[in-house]
């Protein structure tokens, strides 16, 4: 059993005072509840957060790296619950494991249409995790913050739209989109961030722009 650090008390505390961008505001009467758990722990090579590569046959967000999670179910009472039973049929943690700080504020993904509420927790008693869901998920890692504020890990990502925005290299894996702009958000408000180049800009690989204009 691991103590929760300073660094994410403080993080929770401040959680529902972060700047949402415009075009990730919610509107009124639109978007599915929808709920991902970003579960801190201490691992082998210290803090680490857990991620999992999504299945390249999903039709949503195919092959992608993500929190775990997803839609908010009539018997879930709320987004809390929610993150917390879908991190379990994805990964196999153990809720009675994991201890809950809060949650941050709501944000829309108009891709999906969905309403996302990120809850964030303390790993309290890790345990062994695993694609739980082989249809949903290829694979998961308990990525080391150290690895995800690595200046030569980070990077500007451009769409095909022309948008750009904070993308990670790590553990084989290129997180990018919601996922990398939460992480980034959360490591820049939880003072863990180092300083790194915004200015070093490539464009999204073609086989992940396949794979995410599915659906």
């Amino acid at each position: 059993m691991t103590q929760v650090p300073d660094w994410l008390d403080i993080l929770a505390a401040q959680a529902q005072r972060s700047k949402i961008p415009p075009y990730m505001r919610p509107p009124a009467g639109r978007g599915r509840a929808a709920a991902v758990l970003m579960l801190f722990g201490e691992g082998p090579f210290g803090p680490d957060v857990l991620l999992i590569q999504r299945s390249t046959r999903g039709r949503r967000h195919a092959g992608q790296p993500a929190f775990p999670g997803g839609g908010v179910d009539p018997d879930d009472g709320g987004p809390v619950a929610a993150a917390l039973r879908e991190a379990e049929e994805e990964t196999g943690v153990d809720p009675g494991g994991v201890h809950v700080l809060g949650t941050m504020q709501e944000l829309y993904l108009r891709y999906s249409d969905n309403r996302v509420t990120p809850v964030l927790a303390w790993w309290r008693e890790p345990c062994a995790v695993h694609a739980a869901s082989p249809d949903e998920v290829d694979s998961v890692e308990r990525v080391p913050i150290a690895e995800l504020v690595d200046p030569g890990n980070r990077v500007m990502l451009r769409h095909p739209s022309g948008m750009a925005g904070p993308a990670f290299r790590v553990r084989g894996m290129l997180v990018w989109g919601f996922t990398a702009m939460v992480l980034d958000s959360v490591l820049r408000e939880g003072g863990l961030e180092r300083p790194w180049d915004p200015a070093r800009v490539e464009d999204l690989p073609p086989d992940v722009v396949n794979l995410a204009s599915r659906g």
